[in-house]
């Protein structure tokens, strides 16, 4: 379960989101790192095998202002990164902790140029298929819709009318779902973690494997 001293730590920083305060409050923040650290490694080896996890990170809390308005020095949130095994299994999942605001998230972010071409080649040769597999009943009774930023009308060389519009607008592929501050400390959380990436991973997979093949559906690993 999740250390129920990390939100009082967060909601601090938040109104103290400077380096003075922080300097002199370090260690109420390694504190609370440390335990985000352990509670991320105990869900990594509950989740790591069925999941097909290699890795996962808890993010620094450190902001780069360089090219942000915002120039608060430090994020006033935990993230934690779960990576898959690649090449063979692609998507990322991530999970943010905030008081008020944490969420889980699943899918692809910034997929780079050819594997974005590659889904929408996909797309526009079966995309009644890709529509089974990204609005099927189960993933969308628990995460609801798929998101992503999108383009305003067709990719270059595609054609505006396909029925897979729709999604072929899409230039990312994400699903997010927010969790209440009281599931996070609740022993049933780890349950809910559990249902969460059995219901994406069979969305996941699919995309793996159009990510993993040519457009005959020869592998190229």
């Amino acid at each position: 379960m999740l250390h129920p001293s990390i939100f009082p730590f967060l909601e601090e920083l938040r109104e103290n989101n400077n380096r003075d305060w922080f300097k002199d409050n370090k260690h109420k923040h390694d504190a609370a790192r440390a335990h985000v650290l352990q509670f991320t490694q105990d869900l990594f080896e509950r989740l790591s095998d069925e999941n097909q996890l290699d890795g996962q990170k808890v993010f620094r809390v450190y902001r780069d202002v360089r090219f942000s308005k915002n120039k608060t020095p430090y994020k006033s949130h935990f993230g934690i990164g779960f990576h898959r095994i690649k090449p063979q299994y692609r998507g990322g999942y991530y999970l943010h902790l905030e008081p008020e605001a944490s969420f889980f998230g699943a899918g692809f972010w910034g997929p780079n140029k050819d594997d974005l071409f590659r889904v929408r080649k996909e797309i526009e040769m079966d995309h009644e298929y890709f529509e089974k597999m990204s609005r099927s009943k189960t993933l969308t009774e628990t995460w609801g819709a798929m998101k992503g930023d999108q383009l305003k009308t067709a990719p270059k060389g595609f054609d505006k009318e396909h029925p897979g519009i729709n999604n072929l607008r899409f230039k990312q592929f994400i699903f997010t779902k927010e969790i209440p501050d009281e599931l996070l400390f609740d022993a049933k959380f780890e349950q809910w973690m559990i249902d969460h990436f059995n219901t994406i991973r069979p969305f996941l997979n699919y995309m793996g494997d159009v990510l993993t093949s040519d457009l005959n559906g020869e592998s190229i690993l």
